[in-house]
């Protein structure tokens, strides 16, 4: 019997794969992410329709086992830098963004009926953005390093601490119970203790264990994976001891090996492992969806689904705006996170868990994930195309226009050089051009980054979006404008707008792309500049120099 029932499962999860392979296939061609796809399959496996999926504990174990490695992924590669680099933007967003959505959608709730208690649950999932689409989708497009990508990741960053604040408070409300029950006190009191406890174990690991096991794990890659393994399998552990979920253990077992400089070997070895487990995590939710009661839910799920699409970008473009930045910048970022996380739905499973909440609500906003993952993943990939329909609109969330701060010192000058977007490239190009005694001048849209650029540098603040901006630049006697924002639908905008303008230089762009830097001399650039190439060159020749032999260079301009 036993022989029968192993080799039952093994042929269940068998189809299993096979089905989430032709699903996946299928949402690959609709441009769709691989989580919708392994929801779809769930749904189908599940016992509305092929009734697939019987096998119940053995696949929740999987499931587990995804969520674990997944959070264990996210506290690994936790950085804290990226919210400190960013100044406030990131912090006051991301946040502001978190308190506002809870806000409304728990208001929203309210009103669809949903008792005060599921209607936290509602609220709290609808305010997590999904880091693996964003992450992904941003890296597509090549725009994970521009400026409203950087900002997206703060804000997730951000959204990540919060989530594993909330895990915690679910987890202890386990152990605290009613307001009303005597010694609520003392439970509170073990509560902390037992939290202190974790995190002294976390930063004991973190500081002084791990850094010094770091030549141990040099030696032997083997010993690396399965060492990291089990220490956040025992940390998880701990954690379900302590009264906490396994998943507190397993993210703050990340957090401890973050400042490791090994951290990147153990997430590319790990990250197989993540994608093949969470493949049942999706399935399971997909499993628990019953295609019948969509239908009673069709109104919940229709109105808590555009308040995701639409009221997160608008929350975030509001905030954005009032901190000085341009409507373009602000709508790409609020696009992004436009849709719902797998950590919502590993929320609300949570909440079951705990006898929070039904069943019910799980399949409720597992439909509102699929929708909105669905949804804004199209609203990502058309970003520049729907900002051009909406600009006009989108100055509601402007502070000003953004024009160029007036600075007469700046413009008795006259630039010989204007280089348009200071960030690590441009303002490396504009301080060599000022220390070899040239006239320069520096343009960037980030109100933030300005702050934080050299106060020696004369930088003054304009967008490369705006069609007015070289106007407002002093480009009488300017023999080189340097755009450095690498961003090509930006890039070609201002080419145009400097030609149009009557500037009758020389236009040098940076690109990251040979396919680009094709499209900017296409649209009027002289040169096109692509830094990683030219930064290799040096590289390169110390190399044959050393060989005895000599490489031959070629540029790339027009």
């Amino acid at each position: 019997m036993t022989a029968v029932l192993e080799g039952y499962l093994f042929y269940e999860i068998a189809a299993l794969l096979v089905l989430a392979a032709g699903v996946g296939f299928v949402g690959l061609m609709l441009r769709q992410p691989l989580i919708v796809s392994f929801i779809a399959v769930g749904i189908i496996a599940g016992p509305s329709v092929l009734n697939i999926a019987r096998s119940d504990a053995q696949i929740d174990l999987l499931a587990e086992l995804g969520i674990a490695v997944l959070l264990f992924l996210v506290g690994l590669k936790l950085d804290f830098n990226l919210v400190r680099t960013l100044g406030p933007v990131a912090l006051v967003t991301g946040l502001g963004q978190v308190v506002f959505t809870t806000v409304f959608g728990f208001l929203i709730a309210l009103a669809l009926g949903l008792d005060p208690r599921t209607a936290i649950y509602v609220a709290i999932a609808l305010t997590f953005s999904s880091t693996i689409i964003i992450v992904k989708l941003l890296t597509d497009k090549r725009e994970l390093n521009s400026l409203y990508g950087r900002i997206a990741l703060g804000i997730l960053v951000v959204q990540d601490l919060v989530v594993i604040l909330v895990m915690l408070a679910i987890t202890a409300s386990g152990d605290l119970g009613t307001l009303r029950e005597p010694g609520l006190i003392d439970r509170v009191g073990g509560v902390l203790l037992r939290a202190t406890l974790l995190l002294v174990v976390v930063v004991v690991m973190g500081r002084l264990v791990a850094p010094r096991l770091t030549w141990v794990f040099e030696r032997q890659g083997e010993l690396l994976v399965l060492t990291v393994v089990t220490w956040a399998v025992l940390l998880a552990s701990l954690s379900m001891q302590l009264g906490f979920s396994q998943e507190v253990g397993a993210f703050l077992a990340g957090v401890a090996l973050a400042s490791t400089r090994y951290r990147d070997a153990v997430a590319s070895r790990l990250g197989t492992i993540r994608d093949f487990a969470l493949v049942f995590f999706f399935i399971e939710l997909g499993t628990r969806v019953d295609p019948t009661t969509v239908t009673d839910q069709l109104v919940p799920i229709v109105l808590l689904s555009l308040f995701v699409l639409i009221g997160n970008p608008v929350i975030v473009m509001a905030i954005m705006g009032a901190l000085g930045y341009r409507r373009r910048v602000a709508f790409k970022t609020g696009l992004t996170i436009a849709q719902i996380s797998e950590f919502s739905l590993i929320l609300v499973a949570l909440g079951v868990q705990q006898g929070h909440v039904g069943t019910e609500l799980l399949g409720l906003v597992t439909v509102i994930g699929v929708v909105t993952i669905a949804v804004s993943t199209q609203l990502i990939h058309n970003a520049d195309r729907i900002y051009r329909r909406l600009s006009p609109l989108l100055r509601l969330f402007e502070r000003s226009r953004g024009r160029v701060l007036p600075d007469p010192r700046l413009a008795a000058d006259r630039p010989e050089y204007v280089v348009i977007g200071v960030g690590r490239l441009g303002s490396q190009v504009l301080d060599d051009l000022l220390t070899r005694g040239d006239r320069a001048l520096g343009v960037d849209f980030d109100p933030w980054g300005i702050k934080r650029t050299r106060w020696d540098l004369p930088v003054v603040y304009g967008d490369a979006d705006d069609p007015d901006l070289p106007e407002q630049l002093p480009l009488g006697e300017t023999r080189w404008v340097i755009i450095t924002v690498r961003d090509l639908p930006a890039d070609l905008h201002l080419i145009r707008a400097l030609r149009s303008s009557g500037y009758t230089g020389a236009i040098a762009v940076a690109a990251d792309e040979a396919d680009a830097c094709d499209r900017l001399l296409e649209g009027g650039a002289d040169v096109t500049l692509r830094p990683w190439h030219l930064a290799a060159s040096p590289v390169v020749d110390a190399v044959l120099a050393e060989d005895g032999r000599t490489a031959d260079r070629g540029g790339h301009g027009g």
